[in-house]
């Protein structure tokens, strides 16, 4: 039974949700065939203008449609490329016996779609319809009328609870392993771990006791190194995971940082600093952030100028900047170098679409609010890195802001998902929230 069910053919039919987030999603359905329903065109052709991901994906959608429909029709079924692929076609708005739009008392274009796949199901009785949307909503509209319906899953992340934390704590590590570590600062992995296999550039706790010691295991020299607490441009770690975090924006041989972790734990707060600290090192030290509206209204409905638009939305990274230089008078030098960077552009406080095409070359760039980006985002982002360049993404998987991500889809949850263990990458979730007694009773209680 379960052989036969595994060779079900089915049909999915794409929501413009779906081909948004990821252009080339048509492609990765295996065997079964994918229907393209003709109010996605529309919509797709209202996306096609701009500089945002979804014009990009938009764009480059419709050019791979161009290319498999040469010598084709569109309302007839084509073969996708490739040998293991199924087919697919645009499909009509015809109306269904089950209309949509009047059900739901409304003409729009989700009802529409629901009705393209609707008829499609009464055409198909062979074959499973399922509608593919990453909106919750019209899934649920989509059930209710009786048709099939789920999330696009690839990239997904299987269990956000088991995502690489990037550190381990060894409770019953013997005092003379400890006692070696503080004395040499660093010893064989195998003298320490045994067999077990460490995890690249991962952060270890050892304890025995009311003793312990922070430790880094090095893949470039199979080591484990003792990790001392360090105070970057001012500010002091509170923790363990801050101090793992500052060791990895630290060390020369990491070039890709993630940090997760819930408000107020100094994600932000870290990667400035720490980035700070290295300035001589780079030419300009860029922080940017995803611009995502309230109510997912574009900024032109804000007043004023594009600067006054874009200012609510930096103002958080501007917050850490001012609580980095108020560590120090108004007559330090240190004080008047951060005034000096910004003016000279050194340090650049910027929304992340200002960058994007940009090459990335001598630059430390760190990613604020990373959870809203989409695993193709983030893979642009990295891409874009030339010679000496430093990516830090810092954000909350369980917070994210835009309609068509959740906690196993966004860009943050996928990049540390596949690239952990890796020679170049170092992952660190902080876990303690370091803002004020306050918030943390909110985050434990509310």
């Amino acid at each position: 039974m379960a052989k036969a069910q595994s060779k079900e053919k089915k049909i999915f039919v794409l929501d413009t949700s779906v081909i948004i987030y990821e252009h080339n999603s048509i492609m990765n359905f295996d065997e079964h065939d994918v229907g393209i329903p003709i109010t996605v065109l529309e919509e797709l052709d209202q996306f096609k203008k701009g500089n945002d991901t979804k014009n990009f994906e938009a764009r480059e959608f419709t050019r791979l449609l161009d290319n498999l429909a040469k010598g084709h029709m569109l309302q007839n079924w084509n073969p996708l490329n490739g040998k293991t692929r199924g087919n697919f076609k645009v499909l009509m708005d015809f109306k269904s016996k089950v209309d949509a739009n009047e059900v739901f008392d409304e003409d729009k274009a989700d009802h529409r779609i629901l009705n393209s796949a609707l008829q499609l199901q009464q055409d198909e009785k062979s074959k499973k319809v399922i509608l593919v949307s990453k909106d919750i909503n019209l899934r649920l509209k989509a059930k209710s009328l009786g048709l099939p319906a789920e999330d696009y899953n690839t990239g997904k992340v299987k269990n956000v609870n088991s995502l690489y934390s990037g550190k381990a704590i060894q409770d019953k590590t013997s005092p003379e392993k400890i006692n070696f570590l503080y004395e040499n600062g660093a010893a064989d992995a195998r003298d320490i771990l045994g067999d077990k296999k460490p995890v690249k550039n991962s952060y270890y706790i050892f304890k025995n006791g009311k003793k312990s010691i922070l430790s880094y295991y090095s893949p470039f020299k199979d080591q484990i190194e003792h990790v001392e607490k360090k105070a970057v441009y001012g500010v002091k770690p509170r923790n363990a995971e801050q101090t793992f975090a500052i060791h990895a924006i630290l060390n020369p041989h990491i070039k890709l940082v993630t940090m997760q972790g819930v408000a107020g734990t100094g994600k932000t707060l870290i990667a400035l600093a720490a980035a700070l600290e290295q300035k001589r090192e780079f030419k300009q030290i860029y922080l940017a952030r995803p611009i995502v509206p309230l109510s997912n209204k574009d900024i032109g409905y804000l007043p004023g100028d594009i600067k006054s638009k874009l200012n609510p939305y930096m103002e958080p990274l501007w917050d850490n900047l001012k609580f980095i230089q108020n560590q120090w008078h108004e007559t330090d030098k240190e004080y008047s170098k951060l005034t000096e960077m910004v003016n000279q552009e050194k340090l650049v406080i910027t929304p992340l679409a200002y960058i994007r095409g940009r090459s990335l070359s001598n630059i430390c760039f760190i990613v604020d609010e990373a959870q809203n980006l989409t695993p193709h985002e983030v893979k642009t982002i990295i891409t874009r890195a030339g010679e000496n360049t430093k990516i830090i993404f810092t954000g909350d998987i369980y917070q994210i802001d835009t309609p068509y991500l959740d906690s196993q889809s966004n860009g943050l949850s996928y990049l540390i998902d596949r690239v952990k263990d890796h020679d170049l990458y170092a992952h660190i979730t902080l876990e303690k929230g370091e803002r004020s007694e306050l918030a943390n009773l909110a985050n434990e209680l509310l």
